[in-house]
Parts: structure tokens; C-alpha cells; sequence
């Protein structure tokens, strides 16, 4: 597959949907997504929504990431860890790298670098002590 630039909706959904593919296959996150996500179909929409909001700035994302991942991290005992994030960036770069070129990917990698960095802090800092 040739790579391109990332410039609609459409390449948006091919990005989502060809990463969170390897998600659910990964041997530690593909339990925690499997374990929580019960409409795939739903929540892939949800995220296309999402980072098409944060690649073009279009108000398509109606959400609240950090409370689901609070809500997660609860779920799973207030096992995540920074280790799983850094499983996220690895995967979200590779399909990233295989499937795109251009300023979007750049973009597309540091907003996740700081939203992992970012909600990994703000679940660690809400756990009980």
C-alpha cells in the first residue's frame, strides 16, 4: 500500500480502525479493551470522531477520555500502568508509520505522546493512597 497524506475522514477511519485491529490482538492491552468495550462498532466511530476533531478541529467528538480511563483503571483493580501506554504509542506509531506520510502524522503522534503522558499522570494521581 502506497502511504499518504492523512486528509479526511476517511484516512481517519483507516487509521483507527487498522490500529485498534492490533489493540484487541495485543497480549496485555487486548484484554483490557475487550474487557470493557461491548459495542466495537460504536466506540470505533467514537474514536474517528475523536481524532478527527483533534487532526482537522471539526466538532465531530462528543466525550470524556479521561473518565473512561479513570473508569477503567477502577474496573481493572488500578492495574494500568505507564507500561501499557507505552504498548499504546508503540502500536499508534507503527500503523502511523505504515499507513501515512506528512505533517498529520507528526501531529497525530505528539497529541498521543501528551495525552498518554497526560492521563496516565491523572489516573495515577486519582488512585487511593
Amino acid at each position: 500500500m502506497k502511504r499518504k497524506e492523512i486528509e479526511s475522514r476517511e484516512d481517519v477511519a483507516l487509521l483507527v480502525n487498522t490500529f485498534y485491529a492490533k489493540v484487541r490482538a495485543h497480549e496485555t492491552l487486548g484484554p483490557i479493551f475487550n474487557g470493557v468495550i461491548e459495542d466495537w462498532p460504536e466506540h470505533l466511530d467514537k474514536l474517528v470522531d475523536f481524532w478527527e476533531t483533534n487532526l482537522f478541529f471539526v466538532r465531530a467528538y462528543k466525550g470524556n477520555p479521561l473518565k473512561a480511563h479513570l473508569d477503567v483503571d477502577r474496573q481493572f483493580d488500578h492495574s494500568i500502568e505507564q507500561a501499557h501506554f507505552g504498548n499504546w504509542l508503540q502500536l499508534w506509531f507503527e500503523t502511523l508509520d505504515e499507513l501515512f506520510i506528512g505533517d498529520n502524522v507528526d501531529i497525530a503522534k505528539t497529541r498521543a505522546r501528551t495525552m498518554a503522558h497526560t492521563i496516565f499522570l491523572r489516573i495515577f494521581s486519582a488512585r487511593p493512597h
